[in-house]
């Protein structure tokens, strides 16, 4: 036998253990379409594609991993993440990490769930007019505050980035401020323009520190990293409204806003003077779900 045929013969083995694109997604539940995408994400590869035809090859026992991926698209997982959990599964036979990968992924839809549900509730409230009822359970008061020099790191952000940015930031802050003569006076974020899903701000993480020329050593050392600035912050009337860590959450810090909002419209000759801000006065790790810990806040004049 020649060696052309010896290969001949091998690759026809081969191919006799093989299922067509067409059998191979009616064994799986996926479209011929879902397999040739998945293919070029990585997800499933073929078995074998004939080099002439381009036609694509699946073994049998490719239909398990299959089926997998079809469960998990059903659950909304992003392609990204489905690729994380089929190599964890081919990775680990105990199939723990794959687990633990699904396990993350649905806490995150459930607190996507449960947020957008609190804002159902809140909107339901709004559009039939209970939301006036809502605003007056946040008493509104001003506090003078003098100017300071504050140490500040600015980024674009939309919503679902911004609780982590705005801890990580403050906390890479006080670190500097401390080698700068200390924390003067509780930390905020400015809103310069809108943070949503659609919107991405800018945010700008304050916090105030004493020694401003050690303050602009240090930026001009970091500043290129992290958009770090020293500015001084002038004087200012802040109206604002207390809450509670679990207000800190959307949409409740929504109505906060809101609730001010409505407290200086009803004040005549009160203007705004300046963008919206989030003051954090409290350890926010040590304190629990009804603590106070923020003044959700307008500069008025």
């Amino acid at each position: 036998m020649t060696e052309d045929a010896a290969v001949e013969d091998v690759v026809d083995a081969v191919d006799e253990e093989l299922l067509t694109i067409g059998a191979f997604a009616a064994r799986s539940r996926l479209s011929a379409k879902a397999l040739r995408l998945y293919d070029r994400l990585g997800l499933l590869a073929p078995a074998h594609v004939d080099e002439v035809t381009g036609y694509r090859y699946y073994r049998a026992g490719q239909v398990e991993r299959a089926r997998l991926v079809a469960m998990l698209r059903q659950l909304d997982m992003p392609l990204a993440r489905i690729a994380g959990v089929v190599e964890a599964a081919d990775a680990d036979p105990d199939g723990e990490t794959a687990a633990g990968l699904l396990a993350a992924y649905w806490a995150d839809v459930e607190r996507q769930v449960a947020g957008q549900r609190t804002l159902a509730a809140y909107l339901r409230g709004r559009l039939s007019g209970g939301s006036t009822e809502m605003y007056e359970t946040f008493a509104v008061e001003t506090v003078e505050v003098p100017a300071q020099v504050v140490i500040t790191e600015t980024r674009h952000t939309l919503a679902d980035e911004l609780p982590a940015w705005i801890g990580a930031s403050l906390g890479r802050l006080e670190a500097a401020a401390r080698e700068c003569g200390g924390v003067t006076g509780a930390p905020f974020v400015v809103y310069h323009a809108e943070v949503s899903m659609e919107s991405d701000g800018p945010a700008e993480a304050c916090v105030p520190v004493a020694d401003e020329a050690a303050a602009r050593a240090w930026a001009e050392r970091h500043g290129r990293a992290w958009q770090t600035a020293v500015r001084v912050e002038p004087a200012c009337t802040l109206a604002y409204t207390r809450i509670s860590k679990a207000q800190v959450a959307h949409p409740q810090i929504v109505a906060a806003f809101e609730a001010v909002e409505r407290w200086v419209a009803g004040r005549e000759g009160l203007a705004y003077d300046g963008p919206c801000r989030e003051v954090y006065f409290a350890d926010w790790d040590a304190a629990g779900p009804e603590d106070p810990v923020c003044d959700v806040a307008f500069p008025v004049r």
